[in-house]
């Protein structure tokens, strides 16, 4: 029995919850646990590892709602290059913002990843006859 439209747009809608939730928390632990005055290297080294271990957690807890692939694949491009470029961004600057503003990015980010990921599978499957109205 196939999914409903209905089910299929809950399914995208999720994706997206997911990947601006993973990119949020990425970006909020990342400022929480780094330094501004880190050198920038290690910066994003530990940015890297920060945002692999949240998109671990949140991955494995949002995979039986959404399916594996749907959960893992976007979180762990968010949380690691995430991880990397709020951990850069952070130690380039002189006045790293607020708090909300850093998640506010990391939302748009995951929300961005994840509509790439979603495309690039698109693109390697094909139309499915589901994809056709007839």
């Amino acid at each position: 029995m196939g999914t409903t439209r209905f089910e299929e747009a809950l399914f995208t809608i999720g994706d997206y919850v997911a990947g601006g939730a993973v990119g949020a928390a990425t970006a909020a632990a990342v400022r929480a646990v780094l330094s501004p005055q880190l050198d920038m290297v290690v910066a994003m080294l530990l940015g890297m590892a920060i945002g692999m271990l949240v998109h671990l957690v949140l991955s494995l807890l949002l995979s039986p709602v959404l399916g594996a692939f749907h959960a893992m694949v976007p979180g762990s491009l968010i949380g690691m290059y995430g991880g990397m470029l709020f951990a850069m961004r952070d130690t380039m600057q002189t006045d790293p913002g607020s708090l909300s503003n850093a998640v506010q990015v990391g939302v748009v980010f995951g929300v961005i990843v994840t509509a790439g990921v979603r495309l690039y599978d698109r693109a390697i499957r094909g139309t499915t006859p589901s994809d056709v109205s007839t």
